[in-house]
């Protein structure tokens, strides 16, 4: 199971950069056991003020929420997800909110995160950190 977190979710929607934004939408929709989590999809609402410039409204962010929900389920945070985003945060020095979204992944059964952000980490648990964006070779 894969999920994609937010800064993919806005390349597929930002009109500024047009490879990122085509290997984007190729993983949104090629991602067909994809997952939502409640974070992404709280996060990319938020964050898509930065598309404002574009002429992306936040009828157009709440728009392109409900065509990801339409793609992949959503995913709530389970209880377990708090102690493993403490240890992420507290004991191995995560942000917050980037902690909250593996513990997100690693509560649910996620096998591979795809994120611009945060490849390179170590995760004590099993998660393939994937940056897309990065050329071969």
């Amino acid at each position: 199971m894969i999920a994609l977190d937010t800064n993919i979710l806005i390349y597929a929607c930002d009109k500024a950069d047009l490879r990122r934004q085509q290997v984007a939408q190729d993983l949104v929709s090629s991602s067909g056991d994809g997952v939502l989590l409640w974070q992404v999809a709280c996060e990319f609402v938020a964050a898509s003020r930065k598309l404002n410039s574009q002429g992306f409204t936040m009828v157009n962010a709440w728009d392109r929420l409900a065509d990801f929900l339409a793609l992949f389920p959503l995913i709530l945070p389970a209880a377990g997800a708090l102690e493993r985003a403490r240890i992420l945060h507290v004991e191995d020095g995560w942000s917050f909110w980037d902690a909250m979204i593996v513990a997100a992944c690693l509560e649910c059964g996620v096998t591979r995160l795809y994120s611009e952000d945060l490849p390179g980490r170590a995760v004590r648990w099993p998660l393939e950190i994937v940056n897309p964006f990065l050329e071969p070779g």
